[in-house]
């Protein structure tokens, strides 16, 4: 086992389904998983000048809640829309939770063919319980609006105050009633990725 998996104190993945807003019901749900790791901080109540080497050892936590969030998922098929989200307990500090920009973001887009856009994030320090909305944007394009939405991202017993909780977020396609216009997911071009 890696050094970073054995940081890890507790993983969980959770996917719901919406068939309807008060509106018509959908004929299929707008399915929202969410994959995390509540992980021991390696640097809880000091100050470590360098984060490069954690980040790069998050690589495989990435790699494994991606998978496994792929998996509940049905497949990288049925993937439209992701984020990424970080809850840092009291004795860390911020930066900490960032190191899973490119950690958590990397690992996605290598399971979901290298989609082009940017993996949208929020991190926050928090206790136990803490909840964190994860945004959501569409995987090709970040102006989609219809795929502009939020995750939420919770434990009961985590971050305690020596930890971290990492979380992905994916879903199978915007807001089951989008209306409200913008790029359309079926008018993205190739070199739409941050537009």
């Amino acid at each position: 086992m890696s050094k970073i998996l054995d940081l890890v104190r507790k993983t969980q993945v959770s996917v719901e389904e919406t068939w309807h807003e008060r509106g018509p019901r959908a004929q299929t749900p707008l399915r929202i998983g969410v994959a995390l790791a509540v992980v021991r901080n390696p640097c809880a109540g000091r100050y470590e000048p360098d984060l490069m080497q954690y980040q790069t050892d998050l690589r495989e936590l990435g790699t494994l809640l991606s998978t496994r969030l792929v998996e509940a998922m049905g497949g990288a098929g049925n993937v439209q829309a992701y984020g990424k989200g970080a809850i840092v307990g009291e004795d860390g500090e911020l930066e900490h939770g960032a190191v899973w920009h490119e950690a958590g973001g990397w690992a996605m887009r290598a399971l979901l063919g290298q989609p082009k856009a940017i993996v949208p994030a929020a991190k926050t320090i928090g206790a136990l319980g803490t909840r964190l909305m994860i945004p959501l944007g569409h995987i090709e394009a970040a102006y989609v609006r219809s795929h502009f939405g939020a995750a939420e991202m919770t434990i009961w017993d985590g971050p305690r105050r020596d930890e971290i909780a990492y979380g992905l977020a994916m879903a199978s396609g915007g807001r089951i009633h989008a209306r409200v216009g913008g790029l359309a997911a079926s008018d993205i071009k190739v070199h739409d990725g941050q537009r």
